[in-house]
């Protein structure tokens, strides 16, 4: 173990041992400060301009079987004396009402530090030159004859994160997400129709300006909106059973909805249902059930280079590591929590996050990824096809509370006709039921079409916590798919 000079270590000492001398069979706490960087531009000017910062800690105690969560944003001894306190009298009032006592998975003493690896120190780049960039990509996209409005933005988070465990660990972590998108609206000929680039909501990943390099904004800024405009007049996708090719970032959405939140352990034994419902993947399912085809593998993968979700450990100090969720097709793995790993005998796979340090951690979907397959383009993945639907970029999506019966809308759409791409299509949809869908999964994308597609924005939890999450995957094919749903289908 290296030594870990804690910036808070002598806070970090009074609120563990305070909570000990009230009771707490275990405690943890975290001290955190985060920036969020926030520009905006819309339709030739500057529409959104922040810079915030927030700061504070908070501390976790489990007391007889039950936990107890406290926080503030003053950082001083009386206070850290309060919330710890706190914290123990929440744990004991929840142990009234509790059905369940809380036990621990182990989960070891690390003294470790960690920092986004970054090539381009966003603070390296000025405001201004943020703001110039955009206006331009602005430019480009209003230069389409038809664009009703034009929009692109540029997010930057910087977070600072201290923890200690009355078990030993003291972590450091200095963590850099960034992520950028164009947006080309058009409105015409009695309809509405949207483009966006990277992906459905733009190219966001760990690391520095690099990643808004990546994204390409400028050199895509023309193309997307004439597909906007295009869209209005283009056919539209039909209604019926046809063989499917997502885009990579629709794919993303999909395992985020119908396997990430699927496999969110507290979810699947009940104890967490607020926004994203329960599981239909219950534990009598572990290691027998059919989730896919035998090319579908899934993993939570912790360690990720560029994933959005990826730093050195979670927020109850379990290291990040690779846990299998779905291995050839059969379900092997959950994402799971120091307390739901101990309650359902599976392994931790450091994924319990909060959003800032002033909330409680929750398992949050981490990196889920999808293993690439073999085809190395688009067209290999089309070959075979000869009646068909490639889509693209969500615009829509629903999903039951078990997270079985789906429905998802995409921005654009093209024909497969005889192996090769056709005609234009708008408001393409398909549907399905979530296991039959993976099993007619038939072909991925090879790792020359993977990309570590990043959400910026996943809900969950009472009161509300936002995550950042990331599901990689390439293009893949699905055959005899429900499409067309909401247009007659």
């Amino acid at each position: 173990m290296c030594e870990v000079a804690l910036e808070f270590e002598a806070e970090a000492q009074r609120a563990l041992d305070t909570a000990s001398a009230k009771g707490a069979a275990y405690a943890d706490v975290r001290f955190g400060s985060t920036r969020d960087e926030h520009v905006e531009v819309r339709n030739g000017v500057v529409a959104g301009l922040s810079d915030s910062e927030s700061s504070g800690f908070s501390v976790r105690a489990l007391v007889d079987g039950a936990w107890g969560f406290a926080s503030s944003a003053l950082i001083e001894a009386g206070e850290i004396d309060r919330v710890s306190t706190l914290a123990v009298d929440i744990a004991r009032a929840s142990r009234a009402v509790q059905t369940q006592r809380i036990e621990l998975d182990l989960a070891g003493k690390f003294i470790a530090s960690y920092a986004t690896p970054v090539q381009i120190d966003p603070s390296t780049v000025s405001t201004g030159e943020r703001v110039a960039y955009l206006l331009d990509v602005d430019k480009e996209m209003r230069a389409v004859s038809g664009v009703t409005v034009s929009r692109a933005w540029i997010d930057i988070w910087h977070t600072r994160k201290s923890f200690a465990s009355t078990e030993g660990s003291r972590i450091e972590q200095q963590l850099v997400q960034c992520g950028s998108a164009l947006s080309a609206l058009a409105v015409g000929a009695g309809d509405v129709q949207d483009r966006v680039h990277p992906g459905t909501g733009g190219l966001y990943q760990t690391g520095g300006y690099e990643v808004i390099n990546d994204a390409k904004l400028l050199e895509n800024a023309r193309r997307v909106g004439e597909e906007a405009v295009a869209l209005l007049t283009a056919d539209q996708s039909p209604s019926g059973t046809a063989d499917l090719v997502l885009s990579g970032d629709q794919m993303s959405l999909q395992i985020h909805e119908s396997i990430g939140h699927a496999l969110e352990l507290d979810r699947v034994l009940g104890w967490e249902a607020n926004f994203s419902g329960t599981s239909f993947a219950t534990l009598d399912k572990l290691n027998t059930f059919r989730y896919g085809s035998d090319i579908v593998t899934v993993v939570c993968d912790m360690t990720c280079p560029k994933a959005l979700a990826t730093e050195g450990y979670d927020d109850e100090g379990t290291p990040a590591t690779s846990v299998d969720l779905i291995r050839d097709g059969i379900l092997v793995g959950y994402m799971a929590g120091r307390d739901t790993a101990a309650a359902a005998h599976v392994s931790c796979a450091g994924v319990v996050r909060a959003e800032y340090w002033g909330r409680l951690p929750m398992i949050r979907i981490g990196n889920v990824n999808l293993m690439p397959g073999t085809a190395a383009s688009l067209d290999e993945l089309f070959d075979g096809i000869k009646q068909g639907i490639y889509m693209e970029s969500n615009r829509s999506w629903s999903i039951d509370d078990k997270r079985l019966n789906f429905q998802f809308g995409c921005q654009i759409g093209y024909e497969i006709k005889n192996g090769k791409r056709g005609r234009l299509l708008k408001n393409p949809t398909y549907a399905g039921m979530t296991p039959e869908f993976w099993a007619s999964c038939d072909a991925i994308g090879d790792q020359s079409t993977w990309v570590a597609w990043g959400t910026p924005n996943c809900g969950k939890g009472e009161p509300l916590q936002t995550a950042r999450s990331c599901q990689a995957s390439s293009p893949a094919r699905f055959r005899n798919v429900k499409v067309g749903v909401g247009y007659g289908g």
